[in-house]
Parts: structure tokens; C-alpha cells; sequence
């Protein structure tokens, strides 16, 4: 039986934190860039192309010499250097896109991403002004440093895209025009919580960028008896990080925490809810598929668990892993989070394009670091 947001014991996912007027006119005063990325977004919605024409619409507004940086290899090698970290990423950037190559970018993000997804992708883009104004170090925090990577031949055989940047990693594998998997998933935020105004396009004071996630899971462990929480708060002081960093194939963790099956009806219930959270910002369809994967596998080898204080914006960790997923969220600062979502066996679409993988070894190489 196919399962959805909205069908059955699986509820809607979320909006909390992340609602969309709040972020829209917060970022109207970006720098110009980004601002026209933003303001171009609307105007596509209702012609939205496949995701192959989409992202062969980019490659006809991108320059040759501009080419070898957006076009890399299908390869598992080139497709699995990935980080969350400030850094120079592969692909072409938001600073070196003209108008027609922003325009088709958006228009790529709109084949996988919801109006909650897009809002998200502006927020950590916009998050980087805040640290401009915050940090004492704040100059080098650059709102336009994030690159849109095609993988492959648009819509031949299997083939990918990327967005990264700092605190940001999505990654979408396909097979001619179909989605098979939009995994790796990368979401953080600094500050977690904006505490003051700083102007310039950024977030508003009291912003959260992922704050549905923090909240439905602080309320399932406020819902948990005494020896429930024993058994779900499995250490006393978060790890960091996320424990899986940026691994290029993710192992499961421990199994810590507290298992499904010892969960009430419920509690059940906020868990899927929470999950859900976790892939609210996918289209519809991608949404689903997200989900039902995760039902392939019985849902009583899922686990959550806890480590770290209880109170809100202090040092958190928590982790929901079961026999084919991991979702990671750290707060270890007690207001910077990391967040990560990975499939042991279907990440980079792995699993569905095996036969891909293995036609390509031969001449598989690493894109050069730069």
C-alpha cells in the first residue's frame, strides 16, 4: 500500500518554523545574485519543464568555458565528494551565473523542491549574511558560494544534479526522467535561532530555520514515561557533529534509543510525524516515494535516541535509524544544527543504478580538486 503525507497513521509534515511569508520578505534585500535567484523563483512555477530539460536548459545557457565546471562525470567517485562545510565546491556558483543560467537553475530546483524546499535553500543561503554581522571573522561568509552540479547526461541512462554549499547538500540521482533517489540530504543552520536583526536581507530576530524538526522531536521526549526516557536519552552529552559526517558511504550507528515497538500508539505516530518533517520540502511524489522507502522495512527495527540536555537551546543530539535509513540531528553548540538524512543502500541512487555504477568503473576518475 503506497504511503503519503496525509494517508493513514503517516500525518502532514510540518510547517512550523520555516513558514514561507516570514523567510520571503525577509530576503528581499540580498545581495543581487542571490536577490534575482529569489525573485525569479515565482515566475517559473507554472511552467515548470521536466527535470532533464530543465537541467539541459542550464547547460544551453552556460557558456563552454563555463561548461567544465557545471558538466562532471556519473561517477560514484565524483558524485560522493561531498561536505557541508565552507569551502570551494565543485560545479558552477551562484556569483558566476548570469540572469538566463539563474533562471534555468530555479527552474531545475522546482523539479524536486516545494515551495517549503525552495524557502529552506534561501534561508541557508540568507543564514550567511547573519554570520557576516554576528561573526568577528564574518567577511568570509559568502551568501553566493553555493554551486548547482550536473552529473551525467541529462535524461541518458543515469544521471544527477547537486546544490551545495555551506550547510547544504542535496543531492538528486535519476534514471532518463525519473527521480530514484534524493539522497544524500544535508540541512543546517547557524544560528539556529537568529537572536537580533542585522539588516541586509537577512533573517529576521527569533527566526528558525529547522525549528519543526527541534520541536516535534523535543515534544515526543516530553511524552515518554521515566523508563522510556531511560532508555531513550543513551548519553549525557551530544557528540559535536553529526556522527556520520560526511561519509561517502553511510554505516548504520549503534542501535541506542528507545525501539518503536516499545513506543504507545501516539508515540508512534509523533515519530512518523517527525520523519516526515525530515522530507517536507520534496515535491509531492519525491515525498512519497521518501516515505515509503522507509516502510519497506518494518517499522519495529526503527529507533530514536537521545543524548545531551532536555532544555531547549542547550547542547542536543538525537538520531532515528532503521534497517535502511539514518537521520542525524546535532546541536551540540545549543544553537548551530546539523541535520543529515542518508540511505544505506540507496544514497547517490545506488541501489536502482547499480548496473550504471558498474558500467562506469572502467573509467571512473575523480574530478580534480581545485
Amino acid at each position: 500500500t503506497p504511503v503519503c503525507a496525509g494517508s493513514g497513521p503517516w500525518p502532514n509534515p510540518p510547517r512550523g518554523g520555516e513558514g514561507r511569508m516570514k523567510i520571503s520578505r525577509s530576503l528581499l534585500a540580498l545581495p543581487a545574485l542571490v536577490a534575482a535567484f529569489v525573485v525569479a523563483m515565482p515566475e517559473l512555477h507554472a511552467q515548470t519543464p521536466t527535470a532533464a530539460r530543465a537541467a539541459q536548459r542550464l547547460i544551453e545557457a552556460t557558456a563552454p568555458a563555463q561548461r567544465r565546471e557545471l558538466l562532471l562525470p556519473f561517477t560514484e567517485a565524483v558524485r560522493s565528494d561531498w561536505h557541508y562545510t565552507p569551502r570551494r565546491r565543485d560545479g558552477l556558483a551562484w556569483k558566476a551565473m548570469s540572469t538566463a543560467q539563474r533562471e534555468a537553475t530555479t527552474a531545475l530546483l522546482r523539479t524536486a523542491l516545494n515551495e517549503r524546499g525552495l524557502d529552506k535553500v534561501r534561508a541557508v543561503m540568507a543564514l550567511e549574511i547573519t554570520l557576516r554581522q554576528l561573526e568577528a571573522f564574518g567577511l568570509s561568509r559568502d551568501p553566493e558560494n553555493y554551486a548547482l552540479a550536473i552529473y551525467g547526461e541529462p535524461g541518458v541512462g543515469g544521471w544527477g544534479w547537486r546544490i551545495e554549499g555551506h550547510h547544504l547538500s542535496l543531492h538528486f540521482s535519476l534514471e532518463g526522467n525519473s527521480y530514484v533517489s534524493t539522497l544524500p540530504q544535508f540541512f543546517g543552520a547557524n544560528p539556529a535561532v537568529v537572536p537580533r536583526d542585522v539588516g541586509g536581507g537577512a533573517p529576521r530576530e527569533g527566526f528558525r530555520l529547522l525549528g519543526s524538526a527541534a520541536d516535534l522531536a523535543r515534544q515526543w521526549l516530553a511524552s515518554l514515561t521515566p523508563p522510556q526516557r531511560a532508555r531513550a536519552i543513551f548519553d549525557t552529552r551530544p557528540f559535536g557533529d553529526i556522527v556520520s559526517r560526511n561519509a561517502t558511504r553511510a554505516r548504520p550507528l549503534d542501535a541506542v534509543g528507545l525501539p518503536f515497538a516499545e513506543m504507545d500508539a501516539a508515540q508512534q505516530a509523533q515519530v512518523l510525524k517527525l520523519i516526515g518533517a525530515f522530507a517536507d520540502h520534496l515535491q509531492p511524489e519525491l515525498t512519497q516515494a521518501r516515505l515509503a522507502r522507509v516502510r519497506a522495512a518494518p517499522l519495529d527495527s526503527i529507533q530514536v535516541g537521545w543524548a545531551g540536555s532536555d532544555q531547549p537551546r542547550q547542547p542536543h543530539y538525537f538520531r532515528i535509524q532503521g534497517a535502511n535509513f539514518l537521520i542525524e540531528f546535532d546541536n551540540s553548540g545549543g544553537n548551530h544544527i546539523h541535520s543529515v538524512w542518508r540511505d544505506f543502500e540507496g544514497d547517490f541512487g545506488r541501489d536502482v543504478l547499480r548496473d550504471h555504477y558498474r558500467g562506469a568503473e572502467g573509467t571512473a576518475h575523480r574530478h580534480g580538486s581545485r
